[in-house]
């Protein structure tokens, strides 16, 4: 099958998926608020086809075609949705090592992601096998303590992105854990990474202060905790050295959790972390909601595709 039939079908197939199976939980609306539904993925890792029956962990779990159909089914509810992705798109089944990540971007693109971040196993093709396959990406990748300065990257991916949904500001920057130990240097070549907290501190700042924005998310890949390893960056730690982040959504460690966790701030104040596990197998679902004075509050749900 040619993959231009394949990506037609793989989405095609999305109409015949019954919501009902989906684990799907309805946010409704509050009256007299502005309602932003954030929905997320990490470290899909060129998962297409939902796992088998006979799979021991996950069977009937997952597959772009569900997630389709529930992504579609939201935004219906709720037309203020963002699509996001806290990288490790590539690597991990045939698909990957055929097409290279064409069709990883291309599905994505069809489900109408907003924005990306960049994981260490993004780099598995060399950051020229990457830079290939940007233009069947019709979203941007946010990061900002990966410096591209000297490749190929610079300028094709920014530190952050503002988005605008019914009058509410929506500030988004990446995070990338370092690289070096994870993934050969001939992959990132003379990509630089930066500390996250510090480039977070400047980030929020700027997203904050000088753009006035009413929510501010972190697409992290830093991975969301590490008890053996106290001192090593990660969400939970990043919520705690900081300021001004409402939303981490992380990738990296495979983390599930059910629900978002809250912690607190330099400022005492809530930072949300949410992270879906792998593979697809679920969608992060938070829920903002604004009255006339923009205070918000938040819901926030791992569904099961």
């Amino acid at each position: 099958m040619n993959r231009r039939k394949f990506i037609q079908q793989s989405i095609a197939t999305s109409t015949l998926i019954s919501l009902g199976g989906l684990g799907f939980q309805s946010f409704n609306s509050k009256p007299n608020t502005t309602h932003i539904t954030i929905l997320h993925t990490n470290d899909v890792h060129s998962h297409i086809d939902p796992f088998g029956p006979e799979d021991s962990r996950n069977a009937n779990k997952g597959g772009i075609a569900r997630r389709a159909s529930l992504i579609e089914f939201i935004r219906q509810e709720n037309p203020n949705t963002i699509l996001l992705d806290a990288g490790d798109i590539f690597q991990g089944t045939p698909y990957f090592n055929y097409y290279g990540g064409e069709l990883e971007f291309k599905l994505m693109s069809k489900l109408k992601y907003d924005l990306a971040t960049i994981g260490n196993h993004d780099f598995d093709n060399g950051i020229d096998g990457l830079y290939a396959q940007l233009p069947n990406a019709d979203f941007e990748f946010v990061s900002a303590n990966y410096d591209f300065r000297n490749t190929l990257l610079d300028s094709h991916v920014k530190p952050y992105k503002i988005l605008n949904k019914s009058g509410i500001k929506i500030g988004i920057f990446g995070l990338g854990i370092k690289l070096k130990g994870l993934v050969d240097p001939v992959n990132f070549k003379e990509t630089q990474y930066l500390d996250p907290v510090e480039i977070a501190q400047d980030i929020t700042r700027i997203l904050k202060q000088e753009h006035k924005c009413n929510i501010v998310i972190c697409l992290s890949h830093l991975g969301y905790a590490y008890n053996n390893e106290p001192n090593k960056i990660s969400d939970t730690k990043l919520a705690t050295q900081t300021k001004d982040i409402d939303l981490i959504i992380g990738g990296h460690t495979h983390t599930f959790l059910p629900k978002p966790t809250i912690h607190k701030n330099i400022e005492n104040r809530d930072v949300i972390i949410n992270q879906v596990g792998c593979y697809g197998l679920y969608l992060g679902r938070i829920d903002f909601y604004f009255d006339t004075n923009k205070t918000k509050s938040t819901e926030g749900i791992s569904i099961t595709v």
